[in-house]
């Protein structure tokens, strides 16, 4: 029996994991595992038990080796344009309601880098060789590189990971805002269940609102942020979950959070 592309550990603790299985290929991502990428963050969007996915890659050597060239290679300008007019898994992991984190070790490479940029949060280990490689192929990023990469990066490295196709080692990668720790070698799936954890912790309702809330930062003007804001402030205030938040602060006792 082929081994599935895509693994889905169901939430423990309000932590799901997904793990591209594709070690053979250093996870390259082909059509069959993007398709399964997407089915993955489906149903665990239906999931009432997740409050946090952790993203990661089988096998020692690679988060995701970008996009399988193999894939794409024969097909005609119109095919390719008709694939990215179709559903991505991009935008499918990061529209993803609650947070996701991406657990980084050996390579990250074009498709692979923009992957764990549709994320919330990366943990990498100090291993991790990141890289916006299409400029070798004589491409550009197309999964969302050349628009999320300098939100975190700023326009500078953007441009010099874009431009030069180099490798950022895990060191670089921290200190230019490109991942958000960095841990020994091997340590990078447990430090990121272990965020994981902290953050599965509170209101699943309260979260979806602070990512969307984050998210309008980088997308609009500060005025419409703020305005958005005061709205989902209200809104998480008036969820159930918000009410029971108080309850138990003023009652000094943990809070029992329901989604709600």
């Amino acid at each position: 029996m082929t081994a599935p592309t895509v693994i889905v550990e169901r939430p423990h603790e309000g932590v799901a994991v997904v793990t591209l299985n594709r070690p053979e290929r250093l996870n390259a991502l082909n059509s069959e595992l993007r398709a399964r990428l997407c089915e993955a963050f489906d149903s665990l969007r239906s999931d009432e038990e997740v409050r946090t996915v952790v993203l990661c890659g089988a096998g020692n050597r690679a988060f995701a080796a970008g996009a399988d060239i193999r894939d794409f290679a024969a097909r005609s300008p119109e095919e390719q344009r008709a694939t990215y007019m179709a559903r991505r898994v991009f935008e499918t992991v990061a529209d993803f309601e609650l947070p996701v984190i991406a657990a980084l070790h050996g390579y990250c490479i074009g498709g692979g880098t923009e992957l764990a940029l549709a994320c919330d949060m990366r943990v990498a280990d100090s291993g991790t060789l990141i890289s916006q490689a299409e400029i070798r192929l004589g491409l550009i990023p197309g999964g969302g590189g050349s628009q999320r990469l300098p939100r975190l990066v700023g326009r500078g490295w953007a441009s010099i990971m874009c431009f030069t196709g180099d490798f950022v080692g895990s060191d670089d990668a921290l200190r230019i805002g490109l991942v958000d720790e960095v841990t020994a070698p091997g340590e990078h799936l447990e430090r990121a269940l272990e965020i994981a954890r902290r953050i599965a912790r509170w209101s699943p309702v309260a979260l979806r609102l602070a990512k969307r809330a984050l998210r309008q930062a980088f997308e609009h003007p500060l005025a419409d942020g703020l305005l958005l804001e005061k709205d989902l402030f209200m809104e998480a205030f008036a969820s159930e979950d918000g009410r029971e938040g108080v309850r138990a602060f003023i009652e000094k006792r943990r809070p029992e959070f329901r989604g709600r």
